[in-house]
């Protein structure tokens, strides 16, 4: 009898004090740029998975039926949008219609700053490239996931400041790092046409090989195309990206060296996909750094220092 006026005293002080046990939310995101921000403000009320890893290319992606089990099993579903998931936007539709989910991307850029990231008819999904813009997802994430774990509000919040307080940073520091690079030679030439948010936030003019999607195959006339680009402009660099086939650039580079032109691969970009887990490019803040400096010292610029609120290399 003692023994269980005991237990029920140590419940009643665990419900009064509103920490009655509850499993953490299970979160599903699609891209590792978008768990990466999830991680940073859901903190320990909930469970980060990711389906695309690094190296994996999102616009060919094909969905698993553990995916699909995965995203059916979730209390919240985050994805890109935009076209960015391809043949996997059909799962996400559905399932929207039975479970909270959220396009990240769409709520961080508005109608108009699409409209800026269009090309060719087609609307940019790569919001990630504009650090600022990227950012602006974070209250619609963290409002989401406060309607669902309401006793987690304060610290998702809390941690959503913080984290938009460094991407301001990193967003500063991105500007003044573009800056450095001569205005002639502020000319970006990737694989595939991923860039075009950082080329309008940052001044810089981007050409892909192929278009906004990977799925588009690179055409001869589009290789000669790029190569007449840096032998009449006298671009030094050409960029390869983790979830591309470098064959394009490869090709690229062998014609306008045919011509007389010196140049060369400028370095690994991560365009569609993050680094290693564990690795400084395995987080959006790192993959930004890492991208800023391959590119503005292979073009000619020098990266200023970092601030001491954002990870060192």
């Amino acid at each position: 009898m003692i023994r269980q006026a005991k237990l029920f005293i140590v419940v009643f002080q665990i419900l009064s004090l509103g920490v009655w046990a509850q499993s953490p939310l299970q979160v599903v995101t699609t891209t590792g740029m978008i768990g990466d921000v999830t991680q940073q403000v859901v903190g320990t009320c909930g469970r980060v998975d990711t389906l695309m890893g690094p190296g994996t290319d999102p616009h060919a992606y094909t969905a698993t039926n553990a995916d699909v089990t995965a995203l059916r099993n979730a209390d919240l579903i985050l994805y890109n949008g935009l076209g960015l998931e391809g043949s996997l936007a059909e799962v996400l539709a559905a399932l929207a219609a039975r479970q909270p989910t959220l396009a990240y991307a769409e709520a961080a850029a508005p109608e108009d700053a699409r409209l800026r990231g269009e090309r060719g008819g087609s609307v940019d999904p790569h919001v990630w490239m504009d650090v600022a813009l990227w950012a602006n997802g974070i209250p619609a994430l963290t409002e989401r996931l406060s309607d669902l774990a309401p006793e987690c509000r304060e610290g998702f919040e809390d941690r959503a400041t913080a984290y938009q307080d460094t991407l301001a940073a990193l967003a500063s520091w991105v500007e003044a790092a573009y800056a450095t690079i001569p205005e002639e030679r502020r000319v970006l030439l990737t694989a595939h046409d991923a860039f075009g948010y950082l080329g309008g936030a940052y001044g810089v003019e981007v050409v892909g090989i192929q278009g906004i999607s990977s799925a588009s195959e690179a055409s001869v006339g589009d290789v000669r195309r790029v190569a007449d680009i840096l032998v009449e402009r006298s671009i030094p660099a050409i960029f390869v990206e983790s979830t591309i086939n470098p064959r394009t650039v490869e090709a690229v580079v062998d014609a306008a060296a045919s011509r007389g032109a010196d140049v060369r691969v400028g370095g690994l970009l991560y365009a569609d996909a993050m680094g290693d887990p564990g690795t400084l490019e395995g987080t959006y803040v790192g993959m930004t750094l890492h991208n800023t400096t391959t590119i503005v010292e292979a073009l000619g610029g020098s990266v200023p220092p970092i601030p001491e609120v954002l990870p060192q290399p």
